[in-house]
């Protein structure tokens, strides 16, 4: 069976929200910058503009990331996907979600490798890390739910657990391939948040999550990665610009 790579080698766990008892959860600076001008334009906690950062209501110069393409297809064929599903919209917060956000991004959900390759006009990939590429093969990664992280707190993600070959995290070889540090964190944005969480509400999703943690949703063959580009962090209206084979 395809060995992956767990908790001990990657960063989840050292990047998660820490719910506080008698606390709700509130949006950070980088979510309400970058995530809730797209998702809730007219809250008040909206950050328009912030010196320093490159968003105009949570828009951007088009940047181009290579990223693991996830089916929304392949997603709902898994039963524990859809209990996840299932449990989230009966969740006391369910309300809060933006899931008409959720329904616009289904055919765009992915999980960035190799993020800001560019920005403006697409990268040239050179042939030797074409080359590199190829040489990895199809990989196996298995997708985990639930998760809230440290930073962008108003997003919920996906867990990416990539395969190890050869006791090395085979997600590296592919930012070494293109000259790119590696990361230890891999997430696929899931849904939104489109107003805070009150105390009980917070405690809730903390236990959610709790519970979700350690669960597998569904493995993915993956022979391919995809050069994107967008103009927002949620990829809303995103450009597929190449499909790099791993093969």
């Amino acid at each position: 069976m395809t060995s992956l790579c767990g908790d001990e080698e990657l960063g989840y766990e050292r990047s998660r929200t820490r719910f506080t008892a008698g606390l709700g959860l509130a949006f950070d600076d980088a979510y309400r910058v970058a995530h809730l001008p797209l998702v809730a334009p007219d809250h008040p906690l909206v950050i328009a503009r912030r010196n320093g950062a490159p968003y105009a209501m949570g828009r951007h110069k088009r940047v181009f990331s290579l990223v693991l393409p996830v089916a929304h297809d392949v997603l709902v064929h898994s039963a524990a996907y859809r209990a996840l599903d299932q449990e989230l919209r009966a969740a006391p917060f369910a309300a809060k979600i933006a899931w008409h956000v959720a329904e616009h991004r289904r055919d765009k959900l992915h999980a960035t490798i190799c993020g800001a390759l560019s920005t403006g006009t697409p990268p040239a990939i050179a042939a030797d890390a074409r080359r590199a590429l190829a040489a990895i093969g199809p990989l196996t990664v298995e997708l985990r739910g639930l998760f809230s992280g440290n930073v962008n707190v108003g997003r919920l993600y996906l867990r990416v657990y990539p395969e190890r070959r050869d006791g090395a995290n085979t997600l590296h070889r592919v930012q070494r391939a293109l000259g790119r540090r590696e990361t230890d964190l891999y997430v696929v944005g899931l849904h939104n948040f489109v107003e805070t969480l009150d105390a009980g509400e917070a405690a809730a999703l903390g236990a959610m999550i709790e519970r979700w943690w350690h669960a597998p949703l569904v493995r993915l063959s993956v022979d391919h990665l995809v050069l994107l580009g967008a103009d927002d962090d949620l990829a809303l209206e995103a450009e597929v610009v190449e499909r790099l084979a791993l093969a």
